[in-house]
């Protein structure tokens, strides 16, 4: 089924940060958008109109952070299954986290990891692009120093090898690398940092590794030393980032170097322990740290993009885009600032500026609409009423893609 060729939007946010459109005419042709144009009484007439006059159109979103092997549940025995689970057995899971991240409105994801390689091989053999799937990039492995955190999404360096030369012999189809280079927040002491597991130099001969490939590095990062040393290896985005402080927010800001904040994820550690937990309330702290840089990120121009660390306890796929967009709007960002970061600024970070993230002429039909003004849109952002992947119905699609699986 393809999308009508006249569209009457009610709202539309496009993607930019700009001011919310009235009353806005969508020509579509070919699955693209041929004209953006404020609508007239004339148009209002036509018989081949598809009228969302009650609806607020936006972009597709995008996931800058998932982990689309594992689910959020909080069931230990389901958690550690996942951690050592086969293909035939991981590629079910996958497929779900796929569909469920569309009937979200999220038409593009980042994938930081996972120790079997398993999402990597999902998108080589089950998502096609001429079947309208989901745009998906996927790290593979990512990359841990022996002894310290990150097994659950990669492996470490190869043997009698450095981090650089391991990214050099490494897989040759990964879409960018992903790096850890701190522990976890500790849910006990608030603020305590852990040591960087490289050392700025062995980042920076890795960060130049992944260039030459023409790769971009992903770095797992939280505290002022393990983030300082990856912005000056010149990494390409930081995700996390919690207690990184001022200074390297500014850095950030100069090095035009993108931010993942991942808020989502205390919020939903703090709902999964008792309130009366000493874990509940580090969390909730963790959670109002992260918002105050994000204020700070706003005022020095940082960019940043929505991520949502899905997969981790608590954080559900699909459904936590909304939620991060709602902590962004907590944390001082207009609706149009955390649109861009959810669309636009994601697309730039995964290098899909020409098939996802804005509304513009020539861009992709991929867009979903919300039954409500912009003034309510996140009380029922989580369930698009409509979403459109290259104009196509993501009902239609989904159907399609899932019978190959």
């Amino acid at each position: 089924m393809q999308l009508s060729p006249y569209i009457l939007a009610g709202w539309l946010l496009d993607g930019s940060a700009g001011r919310v459109q009235r009353k806005i005419l969508l020509e579509i042709k070919n699955g693209r958008i041929a004209v953006i144009r404020r609508a007239t009484e004339k148009d209002l007439a036509g018989g081949d109109l598809l009228d969302l006059s009650e609806h607020t159109l936006l972009p597709g979103l995008v996931d800058c952070h998932v982990h689309l092997s594992m689910s959020g549940s909080s069931d230990p025995s389901v958690r550690k299954g996942q951690l050592s689970a086969s293909f035939s057995s991981a590629k079910e899971m996958i497929s779900k986290h796929v569909a469920s991240n569309l009937c979200h409105g999220v038409v593009a994801l980042r994938d930081g990891g996972d120790y079997g390689s398993h999402v990597l091989r999902y998108k080589r053999e089950f998502l096609h692009e001429n079947k309208g799937t989901p745009d998906l990039k996927a790290a593979g492995k990512a990359w841990h120093a022996p002894g310290r955190y990150g097994r659950l999404v990669g492996r470490t360096p190869y043997r009698n090898c450095s981090l650089a030369q391991s990214i050099l012999r490494g897989q040759k189809p990964i879409d960018h690398v992903k790096i850890v280079n701190s522990g976890l927040n500790s849910l006990v002491d608030f603020g305590k940092e852990t040591s960087p597991q490289f050392s700025q130099e062995d980042l920076r001969k890795a960060v130049l590794c992944a260039h030459h490939r023409g790769l971009k590095v992903m770095v797992h990062a939280n505290g002022r030393n393990p983030v300082s040393d990856a912005i000056e290896a010149g990494c390409d985005s930081i995700e996390h980032g919690f207690f990184m402080g001022r200074e390297n927010l500014k850095r950030l800001a100069e090095k035009q170097i993108t931010w993942v904040p991942t808020a989502f994820t205390m919020e939903a550690y703090a709902r999964t322990f008792g309130k009366a937990s000493r874990e509940n309330d580090v969390a909730r702290k963790n959670l109002d740290h992260q918002l105050d840089q994000i204020r700070q990120a706003k005022d020095f121009a940082v960019r940043m993009a929505i991520g949502t660390d899905a997969g981790s306890l608590g954080v559900h796929h699909g459904e936590a885009v909304r939620e991060e967009i709602r902590l962004f709007l907590v944390a001082g960002l207009g609706l149009g600032e955390a649109v861009r970061c959810a669309t636009s600024m994601g697309a730039a970070l995964l290098g899909l500026e020409d098939r996802a993230g804005r509304l513009m002429p020539g861009s992709p039909a991929t867009f979903l609409a919300v039954k409500a003004e912009p003034e309510r849109l996140l009380e029922t952002l989580g369930s698009p009423e409509r979403v459109y992947v290259k104009g196509i119905p993501i009902p239609a699609l989904h159907s399609e893609w899932r019978r190959e699986i």
